[in-house]
């Protein structure tokens, strides 16, 4: 999912070369300075209208400019706003990527579980969940302990069931694991806990570069 970010520049101040065009009437050669005397009255009289003439041309333009930009940039922040609010709330389908080793999961994956499933339940979704592990499966004897664990969490939260995606012994980055399922699956959101970037087992630099769609990343 992508969001276009849009920017118009609309000037809010007067150029140099502007300036000068509103301000001839007082300093360029074409309206040379007029002597006030009695025999000059209409003269006089002429140079005052056009002083006062480029004054309200100064005052009339500028604050018509200036209201079209902020009339741009407030169509455009509602835009995004809109984009954002629609991102994250037509999910209907969200991602619970599992990395820890903890057989019985730790308290980042529990929180992750919960708040998938408490989503999910709200906005009518499925869920994915998909386990990876660097090691092959067969090396992990406490892997069915896991997998009950993950089951049990998500019943908790009113999901018995739920897609389980097992992608473990591919020497893939889980970073790299977690955006092609979501590409795959085309997913709406993915839920990991901080847990996950601070045990070092998902990089967070690579997020941006490998997610398709929202992170909702869990605070500890």
């Amino acid at each position: 999912m992508a969001f276009a970010h849009y920017l118009v520049a609309v000037p809010t101040e007067p150029s140099n070369l502007t300036k000068a065009a509103l301000f001839s009437t007082s300093s360029s050669s074409a309206y040379p300075p007029l002597s006030f005397n009695k025999n000059h009255s209409d003269l006089t009289f002429s140079s005052t209208s056009l002083k006062t003439k480029a004054k309200a041309r100064k005052l009339s333009i500028f604050p018509r400019f200036r209201r079209i930009g902020q009339k741009v940039k407030a169509k455009a922040t509602e835009s995004e706003v809109s984009l954002a609010a629609e991102a994250f709330t037509n999910f209907k389908h969200l991602l619970l990527p599992i990395t820890d080793t903890n057989p019985y999961l730790s308290e980042g994956t529990r929180q992750a579980a919960a708040t998938a499933a408490a989503l999910a339940k709200k906005y009518d979704a499925d869920i994915t969940v998909v386990v990876i592990d660097e090691r092959q499966k067969e090396s992990l004897p406490e892997h069915e302990t896991q997998m009950s664990s993950i089951r049990w969490h998500l019943a908790e939260g009113g999901f018995q069931e739920f897609k389980l995606l097992e992608r473990m012994g591919e020497g893939s980055k889980p970073t790299a694991i977690i955006g092609e399922v979501a590409d795959d699956l085309n997913l709406d959101l993915v839920v990991i806990s901080m847990e996950a970037i601070h045990s070092k087992h998902v990089d967070a630099n690579l997020l941006a570069e490998f997610i398709p769609c929202p992170v909702l990343l869990l605070p500890l």
